[in-house]
């Protein structure tokens, strides 16, 4: 085909390696995230106009784009889905060796019970033959995955420390190697967003609000009401994972002497804790952002100043 060719197609299992495939090819390659594409779904389906429903979208300008990466963060994606992985297998199979030992009326509080060397112990207070077996069987999965969620972990944080900003946003208060590791595998550059507001709702701190009447006529004119917006919590449609990594650094966050004044000045004015955490937050997704598109590092009396 001749000419500047734009290809559009949407989000799927292949889109990653297609994108990657398809980019020296075009001109454009525009993934498009396929819960936005409501008029595919008027009238008439098949491949045919699916596709020409995608081409007409794409000239309006009416596609929702999902962000694809350089080659370098593909790896660092690959890399945290695989450390994410193994962290979740791990609690899985923590979960249910202690769900073994609840269920006879054993205590099993704390971690002694993944201990190596209290393993002997932990089975010999087992009585039943069968539930020993397979609680000797959680213990080797669990031994199996420490080790390669170690391994993961240092993979995924050498290939970090590879990335230009991986020092600078390791300054911020809260972000370890892992959650800098995550949060440049998920968002990869900061130019993405243009403000915080487009930000939030990447990171599932977005406040969601609904009104059905904005205007109303008074003395013969229009004017706009005054009564205060309602609010429906957060919004839904966003990326998990980052959400965690800037709840867990506010809360690892709170240790520093400044931010937690700033803490304690939210309650202080009648805040409820757990919107304080989330204010801080959002403040720290905002300050993250701000200073990872300025290229400037962290100030936390500067950041965090008593108003």
């Amino acid at each position: 085909m001749s000419g500047n060719v734009a290809l559009v197609f949407e989000e799927g299992t292949h889109s990653a390696w297609l994108y990657q495939l398809l980019k020296p090819l075009v001109s454009t390659v525009t993934v498009c995230d396929p819960r936005h594409n409501k008029l595919i779904e008027d009238g008439n389906k098949s491949d045919d106009e699916d596709a020409l429903a995608l081409a007409q979208l794409l000239r309006l300008g009416a596609v929702k784009a999902v962000y694809k990466g350089a080659q370098q963060q593909q790896q660092l994606k690959e890399l945290c889905r695989t450390y994410d992985n193994l962290v979740a297998d791990t609690t899985r199979v923590q979960n249910r060796l202690k769900a073994i030992y609840r269920g006879r009326g054993l205590d099993c509080v704390g971690h002694a019970l993944y201990r190596a060397d209290q393993r002997e112990d932990w089975l010999a207070k087992l009585s039943d033959g069968a539930a020993r077996f397979r609680a000797a069987s959680l213990l080797d999965q669990l031994t199996a995955l420490t080790a390669l969620r170690k391994q993961a972990k240092q993979q995924l944080v050498k290939q970090a420390r590879q990335h230009p900003d991986y020092a600078q946003l390791l300054m911020l208060p809260g972000l370890g190697a892992v959650r800098v590791a995550q949060l440049l595998a998920i968002v990869g550059t900061p130019q993405r967003f243009r403000t915080k507001r487009q930000f939030w709702p990447y990171c599932g701190f977005a406040v969601c609000t609904r009104s059905s009447a904005d205007y109303q006529i008074a003395a013969g004119q229009i004017v706009k009401q005054r009564k205060k917006v309602a609010t429906r919590g957060l919004n839904r449609n966003h990326h998990p994972r980052l959400k965690q990594v800037f709840k867990g650094a506010a809360l690892t966050a709170l240790r520093q002497a400044p931010i937690k004044a700033w803490y304690e000045r939210q309650l202080a004015r009648g805040a409820k804790a757990e919107m304080a955490r989330l204010s801080l937050a959002r403040k720290l997704a905002a300050i993250t952002l701000t200073l990872w598109q300025r290229r400037e590092d962290f100030d936390l009396n500067k950041a965090f100043a008593a108003n």
